[in-house]
């Protein structure tokens, strides 16, 4: 399922997670705004890649929720 933050991902798994991102996004060149998706096992508390979105995703409006931020208007001033 989705959800924002992913409560059942311990603090220090979830860093790990946003240190991930970062350094695949390094690593590519990747410039811009984006989702960076994880499937992540509770059981093992370990996380594997899904996908990388440079776009809007359609579940924005729980970030917007979430950290009180108009999505489409940021990434308008990024571009």
């Amino acid at each position: 399922f989705e959800e924002g933050p992913p409560v059942i991902v311990p603090r220090t798994i979830f860093k790990e997670m946003e240190r991930a991102a970062m350094q695949l996004t390094r690593n590519i060149g990747y410039v811009g705004a984006g989702t960076i998706e994880y499937l992540f096992n509770a059981k093992t508390n370990k996380f594997f890649f899904l996908e990388l979105n440079p776009r809007l995703q359609v579940e924005h409006p729980v970030t917007e929720a979430i950290t009180q931020v108009n999505v489409p208007s940021v990434q308008l001033q990024v571009a």
